[in-house]
């Protein structure tokens, strides 16, 4: 007679992986580091540009990074990778660009191309950019037109009489 098989628990949770691929990189973090580094650019930019502009090898980056004092840790072990963004033939013209650019480039650290890098930062940009606001609120009002109901833009929307705000609130309030 063969042994008995011993049955599942039933409190233990399924292994199973979600739908789709899993994810190697967080946007969110790419998006911080994105904007650490280009901090960290703008305020070195002027002591390794000429440096950066036209790069032979990886050994050029590097002494260019040197001089990246107080940032010349965080940014020499990407050396190759600043190399392959500012070696490229989309890479901007103006300072303003290259900064941006250079840092959305490198914020991934590698782990995904420099393209899907700014990609991530341009998504994650937009989502902060889009997240819920309020655009316009209203207040149920009671004219002396007989009206009664939402105001349109702060006012009347029969005659256009417009709410008076007591003097406290109106800073506070918009």
């Amino acid at each position: 007679m063969p042994p008995e098989r011993q049955k599942k628990a039933l409190d233990t949770t399924s292994q199973k992986r979600g739908r789709g691929r899993p994810w190697t990189v967080r946007a969110s973090e790419i998006a911080g580091r994105a904007s650490s580094f280009q901090i960290m650019f703008e305020n070195v930019w002027s002591r390794i540009r000429t440096e950066l502009s036209q790069p032979t090898g990886e050994g050029e980056v590097l002494a260019a990074l040197q001089k990246a004092n107080p940032y010349d840790r965080e940014l020499t072990p990407w050396a190759s990778l600043i190399f392959e963004v500012v070696s490229a033939y989309n890479f901007p013209k103006t300072e303003r660009a290259q900064i941006k650019f250079l840092a959305d480039s490198i914020a991934a650290l590698g782990k995904v191309t420099p393209r899907r890098s700014r990609d991530i930062c341009a998504g994650e940009r937009l989502k902060r950019k889009q997240a819920n606001h309020i655009i316009r609120y209203e207040f149920y009002i009671e004219c002396s037109c007989r009206y009664r109901g939402h105001s349109k833009d702060h006012a009347c929307p029969k005659c256009r009489a417009k709410i008076d705000f007591p003097v406290n609130l109106g800073s506070s309030f918009f």
